[in-house]
């Protein structure tokens, strides 16, 4: 059975720093194509970023700079690391890996960014 789990969210005050994990265990490839997305109360879900199978990195236009995502293959695990949050940032954050067939899901991770 194929599970993404998130971990890392909480709540910090704007400047503050967070690092979210998205876990995966189950019959998933360790360099398949991993995005983090983002949903805010009342908005649409949004694409904050995405790490390749071939290891390339993309981001929302707004974030650049600020969010990196990364992978350890050893630990199948895909890394977003926050920086300068923003109270904007407020969202419960998801890991979605669209394999051939499945389009996988974690269950969320919620981060809440104080003005």
């Amino acid at each position: 059975q194929v599970q993404l789990v998130e971990s890392g969210g909480g709540l910090v005050q704007a400047g503050g720093s967070l690092r979210l994990s998205c876990a995966a265990s189950g019959s998933i490839d360790s360099f398949a194509t991993t995005h983090w997305f983002r949903q805010a109360p009342g908005k649409q879900r949004e694409l904050v970023a995405t790490i390749t199978s071939g290891g390339r990195t993309n981001y929302a236009g707004s974030l650049k700079g600020r969010f990196t995502i990364s992978r350890d293959h050893n630990a199948n695990t895909v890394y977003l690391q926050m920086n300068s949050l923003k109270p904007e940032d407020t969202a419960v954050y998801y890991c979605n890996v669209p394999t051939t067939g499945k389009d996988y899901w974690g269950q969320g991770t919620q981060v809440t960014v104080s003005s």
